[in-house]
Order: structure tokens, then sequence, then C-alpha cells
């Protein structure tokens, strides 16, 4: 069975389509308005919350058929959390990077204490397969309480200014949650980052191309990519 009649079955629109409005939601800093009135300029007369159900079921299910980078026992690990207020309340998106800026992991908890942070390394460890030549993490006490538990041979480099690339991948995310007037549930915020950042992981040009035609096929292959996991190659 083909992945296009796996993912889009019993749905009124085409399935390039949806993949199309799947893209443009999470790969640019769009509301759904905008997506509904760039479908609109081509014909396609489709509600907003038909695109934001599309985007709750199809971005999750497309993230997880992407391929993702193989990892390295040489990688060092870039550790950071960011702060979302969500109905009142504070939870941590706990976000993990390799030396790149790839997003590896990410995951929301309630809590900014040990009990998470070895929470993320564990899941971490198993996802990856493998150990880190090192973690680095911002001043932050519990990454090392984790780290001695879990992965007690791992150096850890605890500094601020050493973890930029860390800090750095919350800004994307933190530019989307303003155009999208923040997230309504932990939940909302959990299926959005997973799936953003796997997008994002496929499309961002990676530092080590700088030549034009180098970042052109770049993002020829990462499209050809994208239609071949949402089923709609031709």
């Amino acid at each position: 069975m083909s992945q296009s009649q796996v993912i889009y079955k019993r749905h009124r629109f085409p399935p390039s389509v949806i993949a199309h409005a799947v893209w443009l939601f999470f790969r640019f800093p769009l509301s759904l308005g905008l997506v509904e009135e760039m479908l609109l300029e081509r014909g396609i007369v489709v509600s907003y919350e038909t695109i934001r159900c599309w985007a709750k079921k199809f971005g999750p299910a497309c993230a997880a058929r992407m391929r993702r980078k193989a990892p390295s026992p040489s990688d060092v690990w870039h550790l950071d959390e960011l702060v979302v207020t969500i109905g009142a309340r504070r939870h941590w998106l706990w976000r993990a990077v390799d030396q790149d800026g790839y997003v590896l992991d990410e995951i929301v908890q309630a809590r900014r204490n040990t009990k998470a942070a070895k929470r993320v390394l564990v899941r971490l460890m198993k996802k990856q397969g493998c150990l880190p030549k090192r973690i680095v993490t911002d001043k932050l006490r519990s990454y090392g309480a984790a780290r001695r538990q879990v992965m007690p041979d791992v150096e850890h480099r605890s500094h601020k200014g050493l973890n930029n690339r860390a800090e750095n991948s919350h800004l994307p995310l933190r530019k989307r949650e303003r155009v999208m007037q923040r997230f309504r549930s932990a939940g909302t915020l959990q299926r959005f980052a997973s799936a953003f950042s796997a997008v994002r992981n496929l499309f961002v040009v990676p530092r080590s191309k700088h030549s034009a035609i180098a970042v052109h096929l770049h993002r020829l292959n990462a499209i050809a990519h994208w239609k071949a996991v949402t089923g709609t190659a031709a």
C-alpha cells in the first residue's frame, strides 16, 4: 500500500493540495489565514480550520517518515530549554541540537529540574542509539546532575557562551509562536514543534554549503524528498 493511500484516505482534496498546504504552514512563518489566501490564489477554496486539521493530522505523520540524520559517536549535543507560557502556566520546551544545528529531539515538560533533564538525556540516547562525544549546556545545574546519573563518562561543558547553537535554534519557533498567537496546550506545542523541526531540518541549508549552486541543489533535493515522504511525487 502506498503512502498516499495510507495518509490521505477519505479526504476530499487531492494529496498534492493537502501536502502543499502542510508544507506552507510548517516551512514558512505563515498564519493559517495566510495559507488559506495563498491556496485561494491558486483557485483552491479551503477554510483555515481545514488547514489546521491537516496540519494537526499530517504534520506529525510526515515528520515521522522523514529520513533522520545518521547519528555519529563524535557528535556534540547542545541542550537548552525554552519557556513557553500556555494558559498562564509556564511550560518548558527542552531541545537538543548537534554541532551543525540539526534538531535531534525536543520535548515539552512542566518542570525544569533534574528529573526533567534526565528524561531528555535518556530519550536522546534511545533515539540516537549512541552516546555523544560531549554535551554542552548552560549553567543549569540539573544538566550536570542528570548527566552523572545516565552518562557519567561523557564530557560535559557548562557555559553560557558555548551554547549558542541550542539557543539560536529557539528563534524560529519563537517567531512562529508570535504568528500563531501562542499555543493552546502542551500537546499542541509538542506536535507542532516536532513537525516544525523535522521540516526545518530537511530544508535548512547546512553551513558547509556556501555556493549558490550548492544551496539550489540542496533545496531541490529537499523538495523532492518532501514529495516522496508525502506520497505526492510524480
